[in-house]
């Protein structure tokens, strides 16, 4: 029944969609479960998200495994980002700097062995090698000072023995030995190997100790035993060539050096010794070539200039050994505009010949009013060295020889007349 005029009516009821209350209860849940679960866990906007921390061990464990590969650019960078991991962990510092002082980055090797020493001052270790990086720089006191530093806190310390023996070795090469520094140096490479005959450093100072005392056959062997321990490092291959040059084992010197090239392609050494190799059998064309490799690596030393000027002369191509030759003496620029400091005329076989090819190289073109220049200083400078007189007496006979002779003029392709050189 309706009642006209009453608010109140009656509509039938719609009945409830199952699915639509379904689908309710799954979007309530979905929203519950966010709130508890997944919204704790979002970082709040603009915080930065953490990342995992790797473990330093890893680095080092990394670092090993490239040094043992030989992979010594990689093993140094991997040890650097070891210790930017752990900075409070000396073993790192210590074998990167040793790893520096084998690649000849002496200087920051300096610096990671110093860090060591901040960081533990009664190892022996990071001593010796501070004191290795400072007598490869030719500092030899400040080296020694601080390798016997290294023996002081253990006077067991094989690589402080080693160290030491490789610095007065170092020092007799250069001149600069006392009384006793030869048997010093001896005595101290024997003991490094007594006591850790496994050290691959013992055995490289031992074989350096035996060639600066012409021992080459001993010092081959002591060589080899240290290449057996590290077959990577280029500086003994280097020694290793250099000995086999002393027992005129050419073919064995060369294979020695183009193996130091391969494992340190930017070093002037294996290129400038191979073209030494050469020249000695007399094959200039080969040394020359060899030299011209070795000044590509450093054309700003005057000696790789000398030495390149050393073949032309031997060839008999006296305008072409004067070109590198006067920029060794005299210093200059060279074609590609690199400074050369020329090397002062001094004591030293080295030199002296330097100036006697360059003074006669001077004088066999003609160009007298300069090589008597060169004659008059080496007499001067030298008056005590029988072979730089002599020489610099060739350079005034030749000269002399040239002025009462003079050359007969040439004809050119026109019908005039040039003078000869």
């Amino acid at each position: 029944m309706y009642l006209k005029g009453s608010k109140l009516s009656y509509k039938k009821r719609r009945r409830s969609n199952p699915i639509v209350i379904g689908l309710l209860v799954l979007e309530i849940g979905a929203f519950i479960y966010l709130n508890i679960y997944v919204v704790p866990s979002i970082n709040p906007p603009f915080v930065p998200t953490p990342t995992e921390t790797r473990d330093p061990v890893s680095y080092e464990i990394e670092a090993e495994g490239y040094f043992s590969e030989g992979r010594f650019t990689i093993a140094k960078d991997t040890y650097k980002l070891a210790i930017n991991a752990n900075p409070q962990s000396v073993s790192n510092y210590i074998n990167l700097a040793k790893l520096q002082i084998y690649t000849g980055d002496y200087e920051e090797a300096r610096v990671n062995a110093e860090n060591a020493i901040l960081l533990k001052k009664d190892s022996p270790e990071p001593y010796a090698l501070l004191g290795w990086a400072y007598g490869l720089q030719g500092e030899f006191l400040q080296g020694e000072s601080y390798v016997k530093q290294a023996i002081t806190i253990n006077p067991n310390s094989a690589l402080g023995h080693a160290v030491y023996a490789y610095i007065l070795a170092s020092r007799v090469e250069r001149g600069a030995g006392e009384i006793g520094t030869v048997d010093l140096a001896i005595e101290e490479s024997r003991t490094a190997i007594e006591l850790d005959s496994n050290l691959l450093e013992a055995h490289w100072a031992r074989g350096y100790v035996l060639e600066i005392t012409s021992n080459y056959e001993e010092a081959r062997v002591a060589l080899e035993r240290a290449i057996q321990i590290n077959a990577y490092i280029a500086d003994l291959h280097l020694a290793l060539g250099r000995n086999f040059i002393a027992l005129d084992r050419a073919d064995d010197a060369v294979s020695a050096f183009i193996t130091a090239i391969s494992l340190n392609p930017s070093d002037p050494l294996p290129n400038y010794y191979i073209s030494r190799v050469y020249g000695r059998l007399g094959e200039f064309a080969k040394a020359i070539q060899y030299a011209e490799e070795a000044i590509k690596d450093e054309p700003s030393n005057p000696n790789l200039h000398a030495n390149l000027g050393t073949w032309y002369y031997r060839n008999g191509q006296y305008n072409q050994a004067l070109t590198y030759l006067e920029l060794a003496v005299r210093g200059g620029a060279t074609s590609e505009g690199v400074a050369v400091e020329g090397i002062p005329l001094a004591y030293s076989t080295s030199i002296i010949e330097i100036y006697s090819r360059y003074g006669l190289a001077l004088a066999n073109v003609n160009r007298c009013n300069e090589a008597v220049q060169v004659a008059q200083a080496m007499i001067q400078n030298i008056p005590d060295d029988e072979t730089g007189v002599y020489n610099a007496e060739e350079m005034i006979r030749i000269c002399q020889e040239l002025l009462d002779n003079p050359p007969t003029p040439m004809p050119t392709p026109e019908g005039t007349l040039t003078p000869s050189p």
